[in-house]
């Protein structure tokens, strides 16, 4: 059970160093109110740590702010509010979203994306803890925790001139790096239990993921990270019949990426300085299978038995190597 625990300590799923250090982070944030900057890819769970951030230590409500939907001329009201007749349909009064996380906390999903005029109306609301509706005179005051992501690189953004410089120092207090997924592949069978778990809330059928399935969940790189991950099991889960899940039920994505073709070895040293390996000429071969294993044995013996390395000379995974080896029988 306490594994369990664990796993799911401020929403995050996984026991990855990784994880760990990121829950850890988590802690020392929640116990004040300075600015938290989220970095990392779309889809590695910003929200979610967001969101443990405000939970760990709960003041007043959560209120998500998607900087990436506040276009147009309603902008600065969805985000400040506005009073009764301050432009053609503002027939009474409104709260805005900051006024909303009085108390609480406001996270700016997306930042980057958010335009140079409200980003001088951000400045203001972080500095002095105060904001002005559209139409009103007066300024008010709020006490909020402001937590801000974003996937890009703000440093980029602040030299080509799409961010404030001030705006970036004052949001770079406290600074979280999400990994993306590939870099914690040893999360994903939890997270796997997990979303079936969800589905199976949610009305989908439960499923058994089969050792075709897991090998290549674990040797796929998930460009789309823990967002891509959840589709996917929704997905298969959706369109399974029964019994465990086979390689036919992935996306295509991953059955076109289980099962990569192992090029042939002295093609693939052609292209790389690999100067501490000898070996022999290419052979001319009559089948796939004969193909990849010719292949496999070459890099073993190039490697010197390093698996590792010669899953890097036939430039695939070391799970797909491993499954090659055992298919083929070589030791």
């Amino acid at each position: 059970m306490q594994a369990v625990a664990t796993g799911f300590a401020h929403g995050l799923v996984g026991q990855s160093p990784e994880i760990g250090a990121i829950r850890r982070l988590i802690e020392k944030a929640s116990r004040n109110r300075l600015p938290v900057l989220l970095l990392g890819e779309s889809g590695t769970g910003k929200e979610v740590v967001a969101r443990g951030i405000h939970n760990a230590n709960p003041h007043g409500q959560f209120i998500p702010i998607d900087c990436g939907s506040l276009v147009g001329t309603l902008m600065e009201s969805e985000l400040f509010g506005h009073t009764k007749g301050s432009f053609s349909g503002a027939t009474d009064n409104k709260k805005g979203l900051v006024e909303l996380a009085d108390g609480g906390t406001a996270f700016f999903d997306e930042i980057g994306d958010l335009p140079l005029e409200m980003q001088v109306k951000l400045l203001r609301l972080i500095q002095e803890k105060e904001f002005r509706p559209v139409g009103a005179l007066n300024w008010r005051k709020v006490d909020l925790r402001i937590i801000a992501a974003t996937h890009r690189d703000l440093k980029a953004e602040v030299a080509a001139g799409r961010f404030r410089q001030d705006l970036y120092y004052r949001l770079n207090v406290i600074v979280l790096h999400l990994p993306p997924l590939r870099e914690r592949k040893q999360d994903i069978p939890l997270l796997l239990g997990h979303f079936i778990d969800m589905g199976r809330d949610q009305g989908l059928p439960e499923f058994i993921a089969g050792d075709d399935v897991m090998r290549a969940f674990l040797s796929y790189d998930w460009p789309g990270n823990v967002r891509e991950l959840k589709h996917c099991v929704d997905r298969m889960a959706a369109v399974h019949s029964e019994g465990a899940m086979q390689l036919a039920d992935m996306p295509s994505a991953l059955q076109n990426h289980a099962s990569p073709p192992i090029p042939d070895l002295s093609e693939v040293l052609e292209d790389h300085a690999f100067t501490e390996f000898v070996i022999a000429p290419k052979v001319t071969v009559f089948s796939i299978s004969d193909s990849e294993k010719r292949a496999i044995v070459k890099a073993l013996a190039a490697a010197q038995g390093d698996r590792a390395k010669a899953a890097r000379l036939l430039q695939i995974g070391r799970t797909t190597l491993y499954r090659k080896m055992k298919q083929y029988g070589i030791e």
